[in-house]
Protein backbone atom coordinates (compact mmCIF):
# COMPACT_ATOMS: atom_id res chain seq x y z
CA UNK A 1 0.00 0.00 0.00
CA UNK A 2 1.37 3.41 -0.92
CA UNK A 3 1.36 6.37 1.41
CA UNK A 4 -0.85 9.22 0.20
CA UNK A 5 0.92 12.35 -0.92
CA UNK A 6 0.72 15.44 1.30
CA UNK A 7 -1.60 17.04 -1.28
CA UNK A 8 -3.95 14.03 -1.22
CA UNK A 9 -3.95 14.01 2.57
CA UNK A 10 -4.70 17.75 2.71
CA UNK A 11 -7.56 17.29 0.23
CA UNK A 12 -9.01 14.45 2.30
CA UNK A 13 -8.86 16.54 5.48
CA UNK A 14 -10.40 19.55 3.75
CA UNK A 15 -13.22 17.43 2.34
CA UNK A 16 -13.80 15.74 5.71
CA UNK A 17 -14.07 19.07 7.53
CA UNK A 18 -16.21 20.78 4.91
CA UNK A 19 -18.76 17.94 4.85
CA UNK A 20 -18.87 17.29 8.60
CA UNK A 21 -21.99 18.00 10.61
CA UNK A 22 -21.66 20.61 13.37
CA UNK A 23 -21.53 17.83 15.98
CA UNK A 24 -18.87 15.90 14.08
CA UNK A 25 -16.87 19.10 13.58
CA UNK A 26 -17.00 19.83 17.32
CA UNK A 27 -15.73 16.33 18.08
CA UNK A 28 -12.99 16.68 15.47
CA UNK A 29 -11.89 19.95 17.08
CA UNK A 30 -11.77 18.40 20.53
CA UNK A 31 -9.88 15.34 19.26
CA UNK A 32 -7.29 17.58 17.62
CA UNK A 33 -7.10 19.78 20.72
CA UNK A 34 -6.29 16.76 22.88
CA UNK A 35 -3.72 15.60 20.33
CA UNK A 36 -2.07 19.05 20.27
CA UNK A 37 -2.00 19.19 24.07
CA UNK A 38 -0.39 15.75 24.30
CA UNK A 39 2.18 16.64 21.65
CA UNK A 40 2.87 20.02 23.25
CA UNK A 41 3.38 18.47 26.67
CA UNK A 42 5.71 15.81 25.27
CA UNK A 43 7.72 18.41 23.36
CA UNK A 44 8.12 20.52 26.52
CA UNK A 45 9.23 17.47 28.48
CA UNK A 46 11.77 16.73 25.73
CA UNK A 47 13.03 20.31 25.85
CA UNK A 48 11.87 21.12 22.32
CA UNK A 49 10.32 24.57 22.81
CA UNK A 50 9.87 25.20 19.07
CA UNK A 51 7.86 22.00 18.60
CA UNK A 52 5.89 22.69 21.76
CA UNK A 53 5.10 26.20 20.53
CA UNK A 54 3.68 24.83 17.28
CA UNK A 55 1.31 22.47 19.07
CA UNK A 56 0.36 24.83 21.87
CA UNK A 57 -0.40 27.68 19.45
CA UNK A 58 -2.64 25.34 17.46
CA UNK A 59 -4.34 24.25 20.68
CA UNK A 60 -4.86 27.93 21.56
CA UNK A 61 -6.41 28.53 18.14
CA UNK A 62 -8.84 25.65 18.65
CA UNK A 63 -9.88 26.84 22.10
CA UNK A 64 -10.33 30.36 20.75
CA UNK A 65 -12.56 29.00 17.98
CA UNK A 66 -14.60 26.99 20.49
CA UNK A 67 -14.90 30.09 22.67
CA UNK A 68 -15.97 32.57 19.98
CA UNK A 69 -18.42 30.13 18.39
CA UNK A 70 -20.18 29.47 21.69
CA UNK A 71 -23.73 30.84 21.65
CA UNK A 72 -24.36 32.17 25.14
CA UNK A 73 -28.10 32.58 24.52
CA UNK A 74 -28.92 28.93 23.82
CA UNK A 75 -27.90 27.18 27.02
CA UNK A 76 -27.76 28.24 30.67
CA UNK A 77 -24.37 26.57 31.13
CA UNK A 78 -22.78 28.42 28.22
CA UNK A 79 -21.42 31.22 30.42
CA UNK A 80 -19.59 28.69 32.58
CA UNK A 81 -18.19 26.98 29.50
CA UNK A 82 -17.08 30.37 28.14
CA UNK A 83 -15.28 31.05 31.42
CA UNK A 84 -13.57 27.65 31.18
CA UNK A 85 -12.44 28.39 27.63
CA UNK A 86 -11.09 31.80 28.71
CA UNK A 87 -9.20 30.15 31.58
CA UNK A 88 -7.76 27.49 29.25
CA UNK A 89 -6.67 30.11 26.73
CA UNK A 90 -4.78 31.97 29.46
CA UNK A 91 -3.22 28.79 30.83
CA UNK A 92 -2.02 27.73 27.38
CA UNK A 93 -0.41 31.10 26.73
CA UNK A 94 1.33 30.95 30.11
CA UNK A 95 2.39 27.33 29.57
CA UNK A 96 3.86 28.24 26.21
CA UNK A 97 5.65 31.38 27.42
CA UNK A 98 7.12 29.66 30.48
CA UNK A 99 7.64 26.19 29.00
CA UNK A 100 5.42 24.73 31.71
CA UNK A 101 4.49 21.13 30.89
CA UNK A 102 2.54 20.83 34.16
CA UNK A 103 0.14 23.57 33.02
CA UNK A 104 -0.39 21.76 29.73
CA UNK A 105 -1.08 18.53 31.61
CA UNK A 106 -3.59 20.36 33.83
CA UNK A 107 -5.37 21.77 30.78
CA UNK A 108 -5.41 18.30 29.26
CA UNK A 109 -7.02 17.08 32.48
CA UNK A 110 -9.83 19.58 31.90
CA UNK A 111 -10.30 19.16 28.18
CA UNK A 112 -10.19 15.36 27.82
CA UNK A 113 -13.24 14.81 30.04
CA UNK A 114 -15.03 17.66 28.27
CA UNK A 115 -14.30 16.03 24.91
CA UNK A 116 -15.56 12.70 26.22
CA UNK A 117 -18.73 14.34 27.54
CA UNK A 118 -19.44 15.95 24.16
CA UNK A 119 -18.89 12.58 22.48
CA UNK A 120 -21.31 10.87 24.89
CA UNK A 121 -23.88 13.61 24.31
CA UNK A 122 -23.55 13.25 20.54
CA UNK A 123 -24.03 9.49 20.79
CA UNK A 124 -27.07 9.92 23.03
CA UNK A 125 -28.66 12.38 20.59
CA UNK A 126 -27.91 10.12 17.64
CA UNK A 127 -29.43 7.13 19.46
CA UNK A 128 -32.55 9.15 20.34
CA UNK A 129 -32.94 10.28 16.73
CA UNK A 130 -32.10 6.94 15.23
Amino acid sequence: MTTPSPAMRARYITDSVSTASPVKLLLMLFDRLVLDLNRGEQALLAGDRAEANTHLKHAQDIVTELHVSLNLDVWDGAAGLAALYAFVETELVNANVHGDAAKVKAVLGLMEPLRDTWREAALAVAAAEG
